[in-house]
This record gives structure tokens, C-alpha cells and sequence, in this order.
């Protein structure tokens, strides 16, 4: 255990696109302090991952072959933006890219990963984001109602 009582496990944070700079340097002195790693995690809710292939078939062609260079530059971006928060990724933290619903994709990743913890910002302020909350549910209050482990949210600001 890297504390008393606490469990083994990396950190995952949210990476929201227009992230706040204060989550992502309070979960990553979490992860330091608990002596893990840190792991980003952006989830792409525009993107579904549908697993079409039958279970036990370890090889399947993509649905669109083509690439997309459009899809691949919000996951770069944010790589960026990160870099210049936290370094360059490597034992300290990675990044991911997740898809679909953000907190059935954050849920799924700390459970393979069997993650310590969960961080996540409190939401963005104003009448666009509360609309976007009543529409879509709130990530941090979908996260505590089924998550197995703890799960921290920090408010903005910093």
C-alpha cells in the first residue's frame, strides 16, 4: 500500500477539452504524493466504441478504413496542452483517449486499470454548462453514484 490503509492503484483524472490547469496539478500531486502514476483520460463523447466483432475473434477490420486526421487532432492538442502542465508523459503520468458516455468510459477505465482514485472537475460555471448538466447529467454525480472507490472533485479555481 503507498499509504496507510489506502489502496495501490493509479490516478485517473478527467480531461475535460477546455481543462482546468488547477484539477490537473492537484491530481497529479495527488498521484505523486500516493506515490502512482497518473493517468489523463480524455473521453471523446461524439465517438462510440461499438464492439461488433464476436468475442473470441482476436483480429477485426475497421468499419472505415480511411483515416481521419480531423478525429486525431483534439487527442494531439490536449497531449500538448498537458505537456506543458505536466512534462513529457512517461512513468509519472499518461494519457488516454476514451470514447463514448464520459462517465461510463471514466468508470470502465478505473476499474481495468483498477484505479486508487478518480478525479474530476467540479463543471464549468454558467447557463450553457448548466444546460449541458440537466441535458447530459452531471459526470462527478454519475461517477459517485457508481464508482467503487473514491472519487475526488475540485472545484475551480487555484
Amino acid at each position: 500500500m503507498s499509504g496507510e490503509g489506502w489502496p495501490d492503484g493509479p490516478v485517473v483524472v478527467g480531461v475535460e477539452w477546455n481543462f482546468s490547469e488547477h484539477v490537473i496539478r492537484t491530481a497529479a500531486a495527488l498521484a505523486a504524493a500516493l506515490g502512482e502514476h497518473l493517468i489523463c483520460a480524455f473521453v471523446d463523447p461524439a465517438s462510440y466504441l461499438m464492439e461488433w466483432a464476436p468475442a473470441n475473434q482476436r483480429t477485426a477490420l475497421s468499419l472505415d478504413p480511411s483515416i481521419n486526421e480531423e478525429a486525431e487532432f483534439p487527442s494531439a492538442h490536449l497531449q500538448r496542452r498537458l505537456e506543458d502542465v505536466l512534462g513529457e508523459p512517461g512513468e509519472s503520468w499518461s494519457f488516454r483517449v476514451l470514447n463514448g458516455d464520459v462517465s461510463k468510459a471514466l468508470n470502465r477505465l478505473a476499474r481495468n486499470t483498477d484505479a486508487a482514485l478518480l478525479v474530476v472537475g467540479a463543471g464549468r460555471p454558467g447557463s450553457v454548462a448548466w444546460l449541458d448538466r440537466v441535458l447530459e447529467g452531471s459526470v462527478p454525480a454519475a461517477l459517485i453514484r457508481h464508482q467503487q472507490r473514491p472519487v475526488l472533485v475540485v472545484p475551480e479555481g487555484g
